[in-house]
């Protein structure tokens, strides 16, 4: 079993991992680093808690740390951890500054240890029900593609200003990693991340067009959305899918669905999307996903069974794009593409 530690325990370690680590038999969770360990020791009694995270690197036996610290400090820990000779899954975005991911990713090739960008949302049930039919080329050459992730937010919450923060870094990135896996990366970046809702500090909507040679790619999230949302568009020359709704997973975990469950990741019939072609509508059967994917594909790379599920050079394209978007915005114009592989 792989002894897994956790730094931080906010939604993200309660919801995204820690379900999986103590379901799976690949894993033994050991310790967790918070500031609210009387929470950490009623939750989880069998687990160590510390509330110092270099007392845990050092003293919990890991083999693996999870970390879904605030953003502004993935790249400190990640350092530390891999210096430790931990393998290391970042949760998104990996790190804020490129430099940053470059040199976390030589360090964990120097120790030999898997660093493994958290983007679990491959394993979205729509998004691989996207996948199948690109590759059965059921809508043809594509043309046109928009990823919709809106939501109703319309007052601030406790959102801290600084490098890495916003709605375009946390769930941009996630959009930004389904596109580069399903057309590659983009020649340029079109952008307006803005701050919207009064006194809002951190970036809260983004319209963001990345442009290829054969195709146009919208991405798009709005804190004014409390309705039925549009998730996904993709065209074709053979037609158009439309599917709405988001992947039920998420909230299914929150709800205490198991992570086992074949119930987890299993859409409702009522939220599949829809074939569209000239003279027909076609009800398409989604795929089934599954988080888990994750967690299993990271054990077998932990054994060097296979690669890594993300590799780091993934997350850095990803970020370029991210931070090319936030240049556009602020310049007001379109930016094209730079290099983003740092393994000369």
């Amino acid at each position: 079993m792989i002894k897994t530690a956790i730094v931080g325990y906010g939604q993200s370690a309660s919801i995204f991992h820690l379900p999986f680590i103590d379901s799976l038999p690949d894993f033994e969770l050991v310790a967790i680093s918070t500031s609210k360990p009387e929470k950490v020791a009623q939750e989880w009694p069998e687990v160590t808690v510390y509330t110092d995270v270099d007392q845990m690197l050092a003293e919990s036996n890991a083999d693996l740390v999870v970390i879904t610290a605030p953003n502004e400090v993935h790249y400190e820990l990640g350092r530390k951890a891999l210096n430790m000779g931990l393998h290391v899954v970042m949760e998104n975005p990996t790190v804020t500054q490129l430099h940053q991911g470059a040199e976390l990713m030589r360090l964990a090739e120097s120790q030999q240890r898997c660093l493994i960008p958290f983007h679990n949302r491959r394993w979205d049930s729509d998004f691989v029900t996207l996948q199948a039919l690109l590759k059965a080329e059921t809508l043809g050459p594509i043309h046109g593609f928009e990823s919709h992730f809106d939501r109703f937010r319309p007052r601030v919450r406790a959102e801290q200003p600084g490098v890495g923060a916003g709605v375009w870094f946390d769930l941009g990135g996630h959009l930004v990693d389904q596109v580069l896996v399903l057309f590659g990366k983009p020649q340029s970046v079109t952008a307006r991340c803005l701050s919207m809702r009064p006194g809002s500090e951190v970036t809260d909507y983004f319209h963001v067009q990345l442009h290829y040679r054969d195709k146009e790619v919208v991405l798009h999230s709005s804190p004014y959305h409390p309705g039925p949302t549009l998730r996904f568009k993709l065209q074709g020359e053979l037609g158009c899918y439309i599917k709405r709704g988001f992947d039920p997973q998420e909230e299914r975990l929150q709800n205490g669905i198991v992570p086992d469950s074949p119930f987890l990741a299993k859409e409702a019939v009522d939220d599949y999307g829809i074939f569209y072609s000239d003279d027909d509508a076609q009800v398409i059967e989604s795929e089934i996903g599954g988080y888990r994917h994750f967690y299993q594909a990271t054990a077998q790379a932990i054994r060097g069974e296979a690669p890594p599920p993300v590799s780091m050079q993934d997350a850095l394209d990803g970020l370029n794009i991210i931070n090319l978007a936030e240049r556009s915005s602020a310049e007001g114009r379109t930016v094209s593409l730079t290099a983003t592989s740092f393994r000369e």
